[in-house]
């Protein structure tokens, strides 16, 4: 059955005109190296830190679009390059520092900032479905790359904050949080397919979109879903409604970029910086 989807998958893919668009590079924990490759025919297999990379060819090159974890550490780091003939080579490149500001956010529901064993258990279970959709990497010959912005609304919080709750310190916020009303639609910002869907203790009803060539996009905190797994999605299509599930203070849609089992800042991604 799995076969049968990733071929599918594939095939929608191969069929695809999308243009060969590169996001803004910024090469700092949380955000995009965008490397030149070595000039080739066919497309090289492309890994960092043991993940593959998305490849795309763009201005008559092949680039490699790497996505670096919140946590790396900067300097300098490498990216190792197969040809079709199987020969590699290693290509280094500087990551640069970045200071994220601080977001200290009051809950009054205790139990989402110090679960129960109960809660954990379930946290746990939840945990490893969302690292396993996050960490997806589907082979694609196109991946649309000109993302619109997912819902209409007012940019809360933005990516990177280093959160405390309860003054608690916890994980840097992964994605970008866009305030809007409840019941106001959520749209695809690229085309791709549904690989996840579920309701989760801390993302709430949630959805995963899996772009191909490891790029994988996640929408929490919904109120309505209206797609399901497996699902074909175009760029524009309504995936459900903003809400305020799970660990919220109010409406809104948490969306997250994942590119290579990183999570960068969607920003990046778009066209202009606001909604």
């Amino acid at each position: 059955m799995m076969r049968i989807f990733l071929l599918f998958f594939s095939l929608l893919f191969s069929q695809a005109l999308f243009a060969a668009q590169l996001p803004k590079a910024d090469p700092v924990p949380g955000g995009v190296a965008v490397i030149a490759l070595p000039d080739q025919p066919q497309p090289p297999q492309v890994t960092f830190n043991g993940n593959r990379t998305l490849t795309v060819r763009h201005d008559n090159r092949w680039h490699a679009l790497v996505g670096l974890p919140l946590g790396l550490e900067p300097g300098e780091h490498r990216i190792q390059v197969a040809n079709g003939s199987g020969d590699k080579q290693r290509i280094a490149f500087t990551v640069q520092s970045k200071e994220y500001e601080a977001q200290y956010i009051t809950l009054k529901n205790k139990r989402q900032v110090n679960p129960n064993p109960d809660d954990l258990k379930r946290i746990r279970k939840e945990s490893k479905r969302i690292r396993a959709a996050l960490a997806a990497f589907n082979p694609a010959e196109a991946v649309q790359l000109d993302f619109n912005w997912p819902v209409d609304g007012r940019l809360s919080s933005p990516f990177g904050l280093r959160r405390f709750f309860n003054e608690q310190p916890r994980k840097p916020h992964s994605g970008l949080d866009i305030a809007a009303p409840e019941g106001t639609p959520i749209r695809a910002p690229a085309a791709g397919a549904v690989i996840e869907v579920g309701d989760f203790f801390f993302n709430g009803n949630s959805v995963f979109i899996d772009h191909g060539q490891g790029l994988v996009t996640m929408y929490c905190h919904l109120d309505r879903i209206d797609v399901r797994v497996g699902d074909r999605i175009e760029q524009g299509e309504t995936l459900g409604t903003v809400g305020m599930t799970g660990r919220v203070t109010g409406p809104h849609l948490h969306w997250s970029v994942s590119l290579n089992d990183a999570r960068v800042d969607p920003l990046l991604f778009l066209p202009t910086p606001t909604p």
